[in-house]
């Protein structure tokens, strides 16, 4: 009798835990990477979308789907308070993107991202604390915007507008 309770109890777990880790299957489509405009910028933009894409498992060269996309970094200078004792300067950096259809030639997707963060900065020019912030800035907010952009391509379904 304990031997016919175990085995309809280690069949109710084994029936469970089957259908607990059945995962749908999800379509993931797979892109390639076109023209990436910004200069050194667009470089940097299309080095961290190549590794993202290659470690999601979506990079395919010969892929129908072509991503193309831009990036330009705005630099404002702007006083927080009334007495200027602390000067600050806001990075925005902007994205846009587009994925088209070889094949059927046509437009996919467009779309825009934009990403901002300041820091405060020294009022000389010999600082080069400066010229590092700025850098490390633009890297942090180019990443951002590529998460954000595999983040919508894991999301979309790759029709035709």
């Amino acid at each position: 009798m304990l031997k016919i309770k175990l085995l309809i109890l280690s069949l109710t777990s084994l029936i469970l835990i089957a259908c607990s880790s059945n995962q749908p299957n999800i379509v993931q489509y797979k892109y390639s990477l076109d023209y990436i405009g910004g200069g050194f910028d667009g470089l940097l933009l299309r080095n961290l979308l190549n590794n993202h894409l290659q470690n999601s498992d979506l990079l395919d060269e010969s892929s129908k789907f072509k991503i193309s996309a831009n990036i330009d970094h705005v630099l404002n200078v702007y006083v927080t308070n009334i007495d200027n004792t602390s000067d600050r300067e806001n990075i925005t950096s902007s994205t846009s993107f587009s994925i088209v259809n070889t094949e059927k030639n046509c437009l996919i997707m467009n779309d825009n991202f934009s990403v901002s963060q300041f820091y405060i900065y020294a009022s000389s020019e010999k600082y080069f604390s400066n010229q590092i912030a700025i850098k490390e800035i633009k890297k942090n907010n180019t990443e951002e915007i590529v998460k954000k952009i595999i983040t919508k391509l894991k999301a979309s379904n790759m029709q035709c507008n």
